[in-house]
């Protein structure tokens, strides 16, 4: 079964926000850019056009060179990351060796627990040539309350929708581990 890509999974699933975006060469980002990203996500799944240009207006923009960690294992910290552009790995080192976890595709986001709990990554997030990342930190989506109350909800509806998304692409990706295993005897 080929791989389809976030885009072409929330299409699938009827999420509206769902367009090509346009990236410049020199990897800057202005507010076009920015709600073309959020659109490509489905952070915004949910949300409305007033909504999402709202939470674009809160989001920060970081962009990496390649190689350069956005998150090394063990930090601490508060912010979702958005992959806008380019590509970020995830990776880890054990007993002195890199293991390479899994590539982001654009529109994916990561860091949803870390956002909520402030708790620790287990692994590290690192650009694969340049790239860009929309970030938001929890007391930003937060100070949007008062004037959105509905958003929060809906963006943490979101976050139960990535979370399922995740879990669906890690049991197909068992299955087919499984099957090849079975298929050739547990020879590789």
């Amino acid at each position: 079964m080929p791989e389809l890509t976030l885009a072409e999974d929330a299409r699938a699933e009827g999420v509206r926000h769902v367009l090509p975006m346009a990236t410049r060469g020199n990897g800057s980002m202005n507010e076009i850019d920015k709600l073309e990203a959020l659109r490509r996500s489905l952070l915004t799944a949910e949300l409305d056009e007033g909504e999402t240009q709202a939470l674009a207006d809160r989001m920060g923009v970081r962009t990496l060179c390649d190689g350069e960690v956005l998150v090394a294992e063990g930090d601490l910290c508060q912010t979702l990351f958005l992959q806008a552009a380019g590509a970020i790995q995830f990776y880890r080192e054990r007993a002195g060796n890199e293991e390479i976890l899994y590539q982001m595709h654009v529109g994916e986001c990561v860091g949803t627990r870390s956002f909520i709990d402030g708790s620790a990554y287990v692994f590290g997030l690192r650009s694969v040539g340049d790239s860009t990342v929309l970030t938001l930190e929890s007391a930003a989506l937060e100070a949007m309350e008062e004037g959105h109350p509905r958003l929060l909800y809906k963006v943490m509806r979101a976050f139960v929708l990535i979370t399922h998304a995740t879990l669906a692409r890690l049991r197909l990706e068992d299955e087919d581990l499984r099957n090849y295993l079975l298929k050739s005897g547990g020879r590789y």
